[in-house]
């Protein structure tokens, strides 16, 4: 067992990674799988001591090999364990077949899958399914999946939950819930974003002792982001700094009603150390929100001439934030646009931006699925079901930097080809204003300087952090944006 790696594969390149070693390096398959099966018998003990009784609910595939080397395992182990098959044993082949028969004569019990014999098992190992699944589950294998899923006992997944899709993260009809996963060889990027972090439960990973040296016969399909690089690009500041050398941040936003999300987002800017932070708002809000927050510079801005003066004084302009789609934002936002100066887009921006399409390379566009979807001209279930192709397709649409908000989201760059992913954040951090205060993390980045791409991965995995300690401070339950806000600035210190 060994830490998570940053980079992520697709299923087919892990089974070339797994070819490469077998037909190149000359490591026998059935080394592989009982090294696989080694390492999650290791992990089910360290996780679950207390299990006597598992039930091993294997496929017909190697995923149902990795199964029957855990259970004869168990077996040799003293622990009771029972194998229920999905698929006839005896049209298993290869690997798969030679632990099947190594199980039996180790006199592990293996019969059909009956959801009566899960009666006061401690512990179900999925061994279903894998990572070669296309198409939505169905028929006994939903069936099995499904009582699974509503036995008090905890399950354990090999390799992948079964039903998960491992190049997307979406759920294939259904799923198998985990407690926790182990992954084998590669990382597989759908267990970190969609459905993944819900299917998967704690992830572990092994390596199987391949030679580290065939990874770079592939290049990986994403990477994980989880901010090493912030020393780097936060780095102490030097004594005789002044506010003018890190940016203005211009906040654009606030329609009627909608004070509170143009201010979130220059406070965030301000927690994550911008050296200015000007807000354009709607007239009727500048002189309260002035009061309220007097480090915030609030400018009642009617008509786009007046915008003018604060454009030009501007490092990056964060538009969207309770900008509304009337035509007051509809103005406002066609005045960042002729502007020369980076953006970061986001809420009613972003809408406002679907109506009426446009391309640049120096924004950074923040949308969640819904959004996401308008600016696709889809669905947000079709953009979940492959976030990695949606947020792609956003980066090539539109230019610059394109950041998928939700479970493990994802960050693309147009420029740099690349899709990074974080997992920092919380469900806690579903509730209003997350993703105004996101806008503003970001573009405070941008201002001190950081490359678009940095900012964009950046923000997102400082924006995750602070919710993450604002959560174990509190509770995920009853989560306010603004609990981000102190937090912000000790992550920005690091």
């Amino acid at each position: 067992m060994r830490e998570l790696p940053f980079e992520l594969y697709r299923a087919a390149q892990v089974r070339e990674l797994d070819r490469i070693a077998i037909q190149e390096r000359g490591i026998p398959g059935y080394t592989l799988m009982n090294r696989a099966g080694e390492a999650a018998f290791q992990r089910l003990r360290q996780r679950w001591p207390n299990a006597r009784r598992i039930a091993v609910i294997c496929g017909g595939g190697n995923n149902g090999g990795d199964g029957y080397v855990v259970a004869r395992l168990a077996r040799q182990a003293g622990l009771e364990v029972q194998v229920l098959t999905l698929a006839n044993p005896e049209t298993l082949r290869g690997d798969a077949q030679t632990a099947w028969r190594d199980a039996g004569a180790a006199a592990v019990s293996i019969q059909p899958f009956n959801a009566v014999t899960l009666k006061g098992v401690d512990l179900l190992v999925d061994a279903i399914l894998g990572t070669g699944l296309e198409r939505p589950v169905s028929g006994a294998w939903r069936e099995a999946i499904e009582v699974m899923n509503t036995h008090p006992a905890d399950i354990f997944a090999l390799d992948i939950p079964s039903g998960l899709h491992a190049d997307t993260g979406a759920i294939l009809g259904v799923a198998i819930q985990a407690a926790a996963t182990i992954t084998f060889i590669g990382l597989k990027q759908g267990l970190f974003t969609g459905q993944g972090p819900a299917c998967c439960g704690e992830i572990n990973f092994a390596d199987l002792g391949v030679p580290p040296d065939i990874y770079p016969a592939l290049h990986p399909a994403s990477w994980r982001y989880a901010g090493d690089d912030l020393p780097t690009l936060l780095p102490r500041r030097p004594r005789s700094a002044h506010k003018g050398h890190f940016g203005h941040v211009l906040v654009i936003g606030g329609e009627l009603g909608m004070a509170g999300a143009a201010r979130m987002a220059g406070e965030a800017a301000a927690r994550c150390g911008a050296g200015l932070i000007s807000i354009a708002t709607r007239a009727a809000h500048a002189g309260l929100q002035a009061a309220v927050r007097p480090e915030l510079m609030f400018h009642g801005i009617e008509q786009p001439d007046d915008l003018a003066p604060l454009l030009d004084r501007a490092t990056v302009i964060a538009i969207g934030p309770g900008l509304g789609r009337s035509d007051w934002g509809r103005v406002m936002l066609h005045a960042a646009l002729a502007s020369d100066k980076p953006l970061v887009v986001d809420a009613d921006g972003l809408n406002l931006l679907a109506i009426e399409p446009a391309f640049r390379e120096n924004w950074i566009l923040t949308p969640h699925p819904g959004e996401a979807a308008r600016l696709l001209k889809m669905t947000p279930v079709e953009v979940e079901a492959d976030r990695f192709a949606s947020v792609e397709d956003l980066a090539l649409r539109y230019g610059g930097v394109a950041v998928l908000k939700g479970a493990g989201s994802l960050i693309a760059s147009r420029e740099e080809g690349q899709v990074a992913l974080c997992t920092a954040g919380n469900p806690g951090m579903a509730s209003g204003g997350m993703g105004d205060v996101l806008t503003g993390v970001i573009a405070a980045l941008v201002a001190q300087g950081l490359p678009l791409f940095a900012a964009a991965k950046a923000g997102v995995y400082l924006h995750g952090l602070a919710g993450d300690q604002a959560a174990l401070a509190g509770g995920e339950r009853g989560l306010l944006a603004t609990d981000l806000l102190s937090f912000l600035r000790q992550a920005v210190n690091p």
